[in-house]
């Protein structure tokens, strides 16, 4: 007599769910995974703040695996992620963040870079926040050929911080402006 292809009942269910079991664990280790390379590339994510008696405000930072100083913070409200960059002149937005900003682009003007010479647009950014660090009027470029969502905190505004390194921990502070 042939064989039957049929298969016992229930068995093909629970292929299915063992299927679908596996693919929520592929997701599941994704997430968790992927949330561990942030915390790796940006490991300030929530940065240590405090504000002296004085009332300088204080951010301290710590470096991440390729030793750069990356933080949250926002612009005009809208959150970002900043590399500070003390060789940058100015702070360097990429254009689709300067769009969700509502920044608006200024003379356009040739900026050497790492790369090369790209064509920016100045601009002028109302308020930057890095933690408690609240910055007002800051020269910044908006750059179009600046791939990322990644902004580089330059001299324009890191020039109205104390900065202060020791270690792999990077301290901002501004002073009171009493």
């Amino acid at each position: 007599m042939p064989e039957s292809t049929n298969k016992p009942p229930g068995k093909q269910l629970g292929q299915g769910m063992l299927a679908i079991c596996f693919i929520l664990g592929l997701g599941a280790l994704t997430f968790f995974f992927d949330g561990q390379l942030g915390k790796q590339y940006n490991p300030n994510q929530a940065p240590l703040l405090s504000i002296d008696e004085q009332g300088a405000r204080t951010v301290q930072l710590k470096q991440n695996r390729q030793g750069h100083y990356v933080a949250s913070g926002a612009i005009n409200d809208v959150d970002v992620i900043f590399l500070l960059d003390t060789g940058a002149t100015d702070v360097a937005i990429p254009e689709s963040i300067a769009q969700a900003a509502g920044l608006r682009p200024g003379l356009s003007t040739l900026a050497t870079t790492a790369n090369g010479r790209v064509n920016v647009f100045e601009t002028t950014v109302n308020r930057l926040s890095l933690g408690n660090i609240l910055l007002t009027n800051v020269s910044a470029s908006i750059t179009p050929s600046m791939p990322g969502n990644t902004i580089l905190l330059g001299m324009s505004a890191l020039r109205q911080v104390e900065f202060t390194q020791r270690g792999d921990v990077l301290t901002l502070k501004q002073l009171s402006s009493n």
